[in-house]
């Protein structure tokens, strides 16, 4: 990783979707930005989630726990196709820091998206929160 590295300009055009979509509170359109292959890696499951749908699903729930969301440093990778976002939030009263590690194809699509919390009282409110509010649909689609 390296602050002088720069990523290609359809990756960088997706990261300034993303951004502009965070910024909002607003992931309604993070379906095109997603390849449709993309895999979601949580901090808090062994097996990723698999396909633009469930990654969909996943980030536009955690985007509704997250109070108080900033981005505070972007990381490019030497490719050019992946980039890590240092970010804090709160999860209740409680306070976290991570980090998004997300990789683009070619033509700009997230492929990957992978998520570290730290510390774990903040990962473990993270995800109680996310199991009580996707419980239900998880369970159907392993069905």
């Amino acid at each position: 990783m390296s602050s002088s590295t720069q990523l290609q300009p359809a990756a960088a055009a997706t990261l300034a979707q993303w951004h502009g979509l965070m910024q909002k509170n607003d992931l309604r359109d993070l379906p095109q930005l997603l390849h449709p292959q993309a895999v979601f890696r949580s901090p808090m499951a062994y097996k990723p989630y698999a396909g633009a749908p469930m990654v969909s699903l996943i980030l536009n729930t955690v985007s509704q726990v997250f109070v108080d969301f900033v981005y505070h440093r972007e990381l490019v990778g030497a490719d050019g196709l992946s980039v890590v976002l240092e970010f804090s939030a709160k999860v209740g009263e409680r306070e976290l820091k991570g980090i998004d590690m997300v990789r683009f194809d070619e033509d700009g699509k997230i492929v990957e998206f992978e998520v570290m919390i730290r510390p774990m009282s903040g990962l473990q409110a993270l995800g109680d929160e996310m199991s009580r509010r996707l419980a239900p649909f998880l369970a159907a689609a392993k069905g």
